[in-house]
């Protein structure tokens, strides 16, 4: 049934491309995302809603801005692949299924890099997140990168078995990971077994035993409800891992440049809502660390375990890049990390 509806959705979308030209006046921009249909619940609903809201009140409606959350239309691969023949215009994309299209996206897996959630915004936001944005354009050819909405904060670790204190708390663990070799390398390196595992299959797998934990941000095991399944959460910080919004170049090229600057002011906007949300959830009494304190053992890292963590992984990560994504993928990672570095010192928080 599922099957069914997300075929007699695509169905419709696809008609309406080609029908009725002279009857829609307006520009309509569907965009598709894996998240759940909660404005204030999820961080890329957060971002879509506002972008929506700002978009068609600026351009009184002429521009239609149509949300098809909770994978309604396939899975966040097929997004991807939808923006491209435009048959979506829009998506927000995780970096996994990202990977299968641009595998360069690993750049941004060097474990233990940022100090803070400031330092991310300031590199996405400034001369690396434009390159990337670029590179990606260049490597897919027919879309427009348009920002790098929050997925919900950095990566936490959550377990079944233990307390994750010290490296050696990482073996004999099967954490989940996505299907992503750099994600799998740092779970190997911090010792224990990275097993690679669709998103749908983590809770039950969760539940049953086939995994001992996984790792994604505090928003994410909250609305996932880990901690009905999982003990102890371990506030790690490893990975910071954002959406890449992405639209139909064809469409994009369809805008005037008044369209283009809407759209451009609406991302900004947006954006800020979507990261304000990520850390208000985090700072949530039920939804964020007090409440899954109530729930789990929760704890923090000192300054000397992360840089234990950080020297078991960060070598071999970069010396993957390096050799797997070659002389493009080397540039775009040292620009990373100088990046890193400078607004590692340049935010306040430490």
């Amino acid at each position: 049934m599922k099957k069914l509806t997300k075929s007699l959705i695509a169905t419709a979308l696809a008609t309406s491309l080609f029908t009725a030209p002279f009857a829609m006046a307006e520009k309509v921009l569907r965009i598709g995302h894996d998240n759940k249909a909660d404005i204030m619940e999820n961080p890329a609903h957060a971002f879509t809603g506002v972008f929506k809201n700002i978009v068609e009140t600026a351009t009184n409606g002429e521009i239609k801005v149509q949300v098809f959350p909770s994978n309604q239309l396939g899975t966040a691969k097929e997004h991807i692949q939808m923006v491209r023949d435009g048959q979506l215009q829009g998506t927000l994309s995780p970096v996994g299924p990202l990977a299968g299209y641009y595998p360069r996206i690993g750049v941004l897996d060097v474990p233990f890099a940022f100090d803070n959630n400031a330092s991310t915004y300031e590199v996405l936001d400034g001369q690396f997140g434009k390159a990337l944005a670029t590179d990606i354009e260049s490597e897919l050819k027919d879309v427009k990168i348009l920002g790098f909405p929050d997925t919900g904060g950095f990566f936490s670790v959550t377990n079944s078995k233990r307390a994750i204190e010290e490296l050696e708390d990482f073996k004999g663990l099967r954490i989940r990971t996505m299907t992503l070799p750099t994600h799998q390398k740092i779970i190997q390196s911090l010792g224990a077994e990275a097993y690679p595992l669709s998103w749908g299959e983590v809770y039950s797998s969760l539940q049953t035993g086939v995994i001992d934990g996984q790792m994604n941000p505090v928003p994410t095991v909250s609305f996932a409800k880990f901690n009905e399944v999982q003990k102890y959460l371990t506030l790690t910080n490893h990975l910071f891992a954002p959406y890449t919004f992405m639209v139909n170049k064809d469409f994009y090229d369809g805008l005037t440049e008044e369209e283009k600057k809407i759209v451009s002011d609406a991302v900004e906007i947006a954006l800020s809502a979507n990261r304000g949300l990520s850390r208000l959830i985090e700072a949530s009494s039920d939804r964020g660390l007090d409440g899954l304190k109530k729930r789990m053992k929760v704890n923090s890292l000192t300054s000397e375990q992360r840089d234990s963590m950080r020297q078991a992984t960060q070598p071999g990560v970069i010396a993957y890049v390096k050799e797997t994504h070659g002389e493009k993928g080397t540039e775009l990672l040292n620009l990373f990390l100088e990046e890193v570095d400078k607004a590692n010192q340049s935010t306040y928080l430490k």
